[in-house]
């Protein structure tokens, strides 16, 4: 489980706040989409739960632990992190790539190959097939299931995700999406995932935290969302996937008449 409990942070001593008294809980095997326009403090509140930004003040555990009592690389080494630029180590092959958090925590080499294998069979790209292929030799959905095979590799139970399929193709993108939902439910990965994109939450997160301005607005499942939005904002962005979804269901209703 992830909880913040009245976290802040600023970066002018308090003039201003990027993040503003955000509360909210993630319980374990659920996936929270965090989702909101740019600068809301989406990403600042995400980095702040693995301590590559610190925040001002509040509390952040994992698993009733205070993330500001332990080892910042050593917290970072049981999280999974995914994100929009895949940061794949270019003159590393895919299995190094994968490899790179275990070997930091001293695994022993053979449960590091298995480990690898069965991560890429996860996402479908095969140890035997891709292992010492470079990222360059690859597609970008491939280098980006890459780089959620590497998060998956330790074994963590809390993954954190920042815009991570926002690069991809549409049908590149659809498919990695149900194939992360699949990996998730199977391992109850505990997930926040950060977002631009409502339709993506919607279809992807059990609940969904809409930020804005530093602050979180409303948080809850995608029905309620979409019928019960509880702030003007929320009802803006809820509006557009229903927008589009009517216009195809015209469409679909144009073609078939």
């Amino acid at each position: 489980m992830i909880e913040l409990q009245h976290v802040r942070k600023s970066y002018d001593d308090g003039t201003s706040w990027a993040v503003a008294d955000t509360s909210f809980t993630v319980e374990e095997g659920e996936l929270l989409g965090l989702i909101g326009e740019s600068g809301c403090g989406k990403t600042t509140t995400l980095k702040m739960i693995n301590r590559l930004e610190e925040p001002s003040s509040g509390l952040i555990s994992i698993a009733g632990k205070n993330v500001m009592e332990r080892n910042p690389q050593e917290l970072r080494r049981n999280i999974g992190y995914v994100f929009q630029g895949i940061g794949l180590f270019p003159h590393y092959s895919v299995a190094e790539n994968v490899a790179a958090v275990p070997r930091l925590l001293q695994w022993d080499e053979t449960r590091i190959r298995q480990r690898c294998q069965e991560t890429l069979d996860m996402v479908g790209l095969p140890l035997e097939e891709y292992g010492e292929r470079l990222p360059s030799q690859m597609s970008g959905g491939q280098q980006q299931r890459v780089g959620v095979a590497r998060a998956l590799a330790a074994q963590p139970d809390v993954i954190l995700m920042d815009e991570p399929f926002g690069a991809l193709d549409p049908v590149t993108r659809a498919e990695l999406q149900e194939e992360f939902k699949r990996i998730q439910a199977t391992l109850n990965l505990t997930v926040i995932m950060v977002t631009h994109d409502m339709t993506e939450a919607l279809l992807m997160a059990d609940r969904i935290a809409v930020m804005k301005g530093g602050e979180v607005l409303q948080i809850g499942t995608p029905y309620e969302l979409l019928n019960e939005p509880a702030h003007d904002y929320v009802q803006e962005i809820v509006e557009m996937p229903r927008q589009r979804a009517d216009r195809l269901e015209k469409l679909l209703h144009r073609s078939a008449s």
